[in-house]
């Protein structure tokens, strides 16, 4: 019973209670309604059980359902009082009940359930009661609300919210991924691939019979994602016969109806109305449909409720009828060019040029992308010549990753036919892999497509190679960035346009940058940034915005670098293009890292997560991940740190970015608990200097850590402490700079002049406006300095400035360590304070602040219904907690 724990837990306890009860359970078909039921009987121990069902072949018989229900018991009918046997007869027999003996006949039904369950507790179970005659469940819902102090336990399904009113009801609800990954890996050995069970829940719509159904008809090759997948359950399993036998049961007119609505996906009703009109048929008829929950009915339109309803009549309709479907929407005037070629498109039996042409020309013109993406997978398969279709199909594909669904382009990409020019399909698989599954394996794809296309289009040929040198820096690969910076100047041209002189120059600035060469790499990224911000229009390319962001971070102009990114992350919005944003977002969340913007670079983070998250892209969600338990730890906070490497887990790849902000979280907090070689071990093995390899450039951000943690102990990371200052004397950014002789500082002799000088120029060099944390990080760093040289009056001032810095900037942890050097320097200073929020109950911190307002215990009774020696009490509480000692005192703190 995969994700239904609470629905089987409800059912437990009403079987564990002494006292009857009942339950409903409303689902759509496939939902689990009747597993549920059987779940129960199988709980049911030694109860006797009686079952039954709604059938639709007994809808207009009266109390049909009763009958089969109680018809093994019906012996016990003959102890009921006359007239209760002589009711309960009549209606069993087919014979009315008058409506002033409904409830006696109700009492009668229950009367029978006491005596069948007076020797042992009694199941009764009903499926789809909602099917059935509708005396049976108006009786049944009586019965229900009455079967306190029985030992009966009565559990009806249906199809519909509320068919019986007033018992408990579970509205079944759609498998969440995890659980839909679960019942396929139950349902078939091995399991497929995290990617297909991804497509195949998203498919399903959550719905298990759908998901069973797709588990037995998949084929090996589409169950291990190496064949395409089917656009809907298949229409002769359990769940199609399940819609089918629904259609069936309404008129005529209604399934027409119905079939018109499932394919207007707009749910337009000036669209549905003229159909309905040339159909020679009115909205009227979607009536039955409606009272059978297949759809709902308004102002707005059509929609349908449960999300396989409208994929799952599309499968069970007639050819015929599609076809006739089809044409009566394409007739509707006004509909707009795109959806009418659509329809027709869909009625055409074999190739068809002109009209592929037609949909491949509407496609472009449109916005929508969900309709773009149909418009050009249907023209590709009207399309005859092999590599024209899959030029059309290639679209299709980019569309669909463009728009956040890497497992639509991906199926998309099986559907290619083998003369599929290389070069585009291999940039867009590299991209899908790149930010989704292995960037590892990204590289070769990326790079094969920049081969593939240099020839033809050096755009995209230079996009791909600058997404291959993404793909070397994530993995950790760096020592491979030469190739790409080499590629990437053979493809270089006189008077190229803007951006593509821009991808160009950056990819030969980073592989400059990256072998240490900065006064060639410096110019050239500078040089990217002034490109990225001459780049105009509405919604510049957001690619060429992401390499001016990236560019600026790796020359140290982090204003430059945040308002490129934040364009980036505006033009991916405006243009739609979310497997960027996540990029985007990651680069603008580092750069107000550098800013000392933490809270703020935390919020840019999650807000990457989520979006990484809910367009498949894992490996980008894994970076975020790395950047939220790094200034978690930078904070001090353990367990937020911790809680987000948990969530890295082992999916990372050991050496890959997100591994090493994990490890450079984990070496944080150990300076900051005070295992300094532990943390020194941990920051040095994020790359090793020299070879390219490793996270080299996550070391660099990290080597201020990195040389503290080895200066208390005695350590030299000269190395590491070369590249970063060698990087940062190359840049025009007073903050690298800063931590540069904050670093030199560390390692000089303790006590000496060298150390005091680097120092002081590390403050003179911090910028007052921006970097508080980092600056205030120097001046506790140096105060400590000055008090264990026996300078404890000249430590005070720098330590009483870090302590005020960190209390504006929230950061407690390091507010008390300034406070404990100045305690031990000599200064008489309290703990830090801890906001009121986090130190009262909310009815506490309530009664706190109308205090301050100057309310009287008598007022704050009145007002919060509460006795006056119960405020008296709470106010009590509050002194304590927050060490105040009168009214007036209480309010300043408030204030």
């Amino acid at each position: 019973m995969r994700g239904r724990d609470d629905e089987c837990a409800a059912i437990r306890r009403l079987l564990d209670q002494a006292d009857g009860g009942a339950l409903l359970c409303h689902g759509p078909p496939g939902s689990g309604r009747s597993a549920l039921l059987a779940y129960a009987r199988r709980e049911g121990g030694d109860r006797a059980v009686l079952t039954g069902a709604g059938l639709v072949d007994e809808a207009a018989l009266p109390y049909a359902g009763l009958h089969r229900l109680l018809d093994p018991v019906l012996d016990a009918a003959r102890a009921l009082p006359t007239r209760q046997r002589r009711l309960l007869r009549r209606a069993l027999n087919g014979g009315e009940c008058p409506s002033d003996q409904r409830l006696a006949l109700a009492a009668a039904v229950r009367s029978v359930l006491a005596a069948t369950a007076r020797d042992r507790p009694l199941l009764c179970t009903v499926d789809d009661v909602d099917l059935g005659d509708r005396q049976t469940a108006w009786t049944l819902a009586v019965v229900a609300r009455r079967l306190r102090r029985l030992p009966v336990t009565l559990l009806l399904t249906a199809g519909v919210p509320a068919p019986v009113d007033g018992i408990p009801a579970h509205r079944l609800r759609p498998l969440d991924p995890h659980q839909c990954r679960a019942l396929l890996a139950d349902r078939r050995d091995p399991p497929p691939p995290a990617r297909v069970a991804a497509a195949l829940a998203a498919l399903s719509g959550g719905n298990p019979q759908a998901l069973a159904d797709l588990a037995e008809a998949l084929t090996p090759a589409q169950w291990q994602g190496e064949e395409p997948l089917p656009d809907a359950p298949p229409a002769d399993g359990a769940l199609g016969a399940a819609y089918r036998a629904r259609l069936d049961r309404l008129p005529a007119s209604t399934r027409r109806m119905v079939l018109l609505a499932a394919l207007d996906t707009d749910d337009d009703p000036h669209t549905l109305v003229h159909a309905a009109r040339a159909a020679g048929l009115t909205v009227d008829a979607l009536a039955p449909a409606e009272a059978a929950g297949l759809l709902r009915t308004g102002p707005a339109g059509v929609t349908f409720p449960h999300p396989l309803a409208r994929a799952m009549i599309e499968a069970v309709a007639p050819l015929a009828e599609m076809r006739a479907a089809h044409l009566l929407l394409a007739g509707v005037q006004g509909i707009g060019r795109l959806r009418r070629t659509l329809h027709r498109a869909a009625v055409a039996d074999g190739p068809d040029p002109a009209l592929a042409a037609e949909l491949e020309a509407a496609a472009e013109r449109t916005t929508e992308r969900a309709r773009a993406i149909a418009a050009l997978r249907r023209a590709a398969e009207l399309t005859a010549e092999p590599a024209r279709a899959a030029e059309r199909m290639v679209a299709a594909a980019r569309h669909a990753w463009a728009g956040g669904d890497p497992a639509q382009a991906r199926d998309l990409l099986r559907r290619l036919p083998t003369a599929a020019a290389s070069g585009p399909v291999d940039l867009l698989r590299g991209d899908i892999q790149l930010r989704c599954e292995a960037p590892g394996a990204a590289v070769a794809t990326l790079l094969a497509a920049a081969d593939a296309l240099a020839a033809t289009d050096r755009r995209q040929a230079l996009l791909a190679l600058v997404r291959a040198g993404e793909a070397i820096c994530v993995t950790g690969d760096h020592y491979r960035y030469a190739e790409v910076a080499r590629r990437a100047e053979a493809l270089r041209g006189t008077g190229d346009p803007p951006d593509v002189e821009l991808l160009a120059t950056f990819a030969t600035g980073v592989g400059a940058t990256l072998r240490g060469d900065h006064a060639w790499g410096g110019p050239a990224l500078r040089r990217v940034v002034v490109l990225g911000g001459r780049l105009a229009g509405p919604a510049p390319s957001p690619a060429a915005l992401v390499c001016a962001a990236a560019a600026g971070l790796l020359v140290a102009v982090d204003g430059a670098a945040h308002d490129l990114a934040g364009r980036a992350v505006a033009s991916t919005r405006a243009r739609g293009e979310l497997s960027l944003l996540p990029r985007a977002l990651e680069l603008r969340a580092v750069a107000e890292y550098w800013l000392g913007r933490h809270e703020l670079a935390a919020e840019t983070a999650r807000e990457g997560l989520r979006v990484a998250r809910s367009t498949g892209q894992d490996a980008c969600a894994q970076v975020h991940l790395g950047i939220l338990a790094v200034l978690a730890a930078v904070r001090a906070d353990r367990a937020a740190a911790l809680a987000w490497i948990a969530e890295i887990g082992d999916r990372a790849a050991s050496g890959s970015r997100p591994d090493a902000y994990a490890r450079w979280a984990l070496g944080v907090l150990d300076l900051v608990d005070g295992r300094h070689a532990d943390a020194a071990a941990r920051l040095a093995a994020l790359a090793r200097v020299g070879t390219g390899r490793g996270q080299v450039l996550v070391q660099v951000m990290a080597t201020p850590y990195l040389v503290e943690a080895a200066a208390h102990d005695g350590g030299r990371p000269t190395a590491a402490l070369a590249v970063f200052d060698h990087w940062a004397s190359s840049t025009v950014s007073t903050s690298r700079r800063a931590l540069a002789a904050r670093c030199r500082a560390l390692l000089a002799p303790r006590g000496g002049a060298e150390a005091e000088r680097e120092f002081r120029t590390a403050l003179r060099l911090h910028p007052a406006d921006t970097d508080r944390f980092e600056r205030a990080r120097t001046e506790l760093l140096f105060g400590c300095e000055l008090r264990r040289s026996r300078r404890p009056r000249d430590a005070r001032a720098h330590l009483h400035r870090a302590r005020e810095a960190f209390l504006l900037l929230g950061a407690t942890v390091w507010a008390e360590r300034a406070g404990e050097e100045l305690r031990a320097a000599g200064e008489s200073v309290g703990p830090v304070r801890r906001p009121p929020e986090l130190l009262l109950t909310g009815q506490q911190l309530h009664i706190a602040r109308l205090v301050a307002e100057g309310a009287t215990n008598r007022e704050i009774a009145v007002r919060m219904s509460l006795s006056t020696r119960t405020v008296d009490h709470h106010l009590r509480n509050v002194f304590h907690r927050l060490g105040v000692r009168s009214r007036t005192e209480l309010a300043r703190l408030l204030a």
